[in-house]
């Protein structure tokens, strides 16, 4: 029967196995080891090393640990309540553009609202940006709130049309 694996496929495998043998560790990756009757204590036999030694070294070093899940930094609180504010400047805005599309007589009064949202959501970035974590907010938020502000000043050009 013809294999349609590469012979230094099936070399490598064999030798990384024989590795884990040799050195009576357990490495990952060599799960395709046969099935011997010896027990895993003569498998193995008396270690002087730790099974998982190639990580401890991550457990030791507290840099090289990551942020916990659960952990919000101070930049994901700020970038969360600038993100709200966002969602609702943004709802103002389309009802301002709706309605002044719609030339309605309450055009006016939603284009106001839109501006005193977007007023408070360029405060908010403002008093970010002075923070420590100023970059990363305006790396994130930035052109989303510039976009929005351009597109409201847009808006409020149909007021002096008015």
């Amino acid at each position: 029967m013809l294999s349609l694996r590469s012979t230094t496929t099936r070399l490598s495998r064999r030798s990384s196995c024989a590795q884990c043998l040799q050195h009576t560790t357990i490495q990952a990756g060599c799960y395709n080891r046969p099935f011997t009757s010896r027990s895993s204590e003569q498998r193995l036999g008396a270690r002087s090393q730790p099974l998982l030694q190639h990580n401890a070294s991550a457990f030791q070093n507290p840099s090289l640990q990551g942020r916990a899940y659960s952990s919000k930094s101070s930049a994901d609180e700020l970038l969360e309540a600038i993100q709200d504010q966002y969602a609702t400047a943004k709802d103002e805005f389309e009802i301002a553009t709706e309605e002044t599309e719609k030339k309605s007589v309450y055009a006016i009064e939603d284009r106001k609202a839109a501006r005193d949202e977007l007023a408070k959501l360029k405060e908010m970035y403002t008093e970010a940006l002075a923070g420590p974590d100023g970059d990363e907010v305006k790396r994130r938020v930035g052109s989303r709130i510039r976009e929005l502000d351009a597109a409201v000043e847009n808006l409020n050009k149909s007021d002096y049309e008015d």
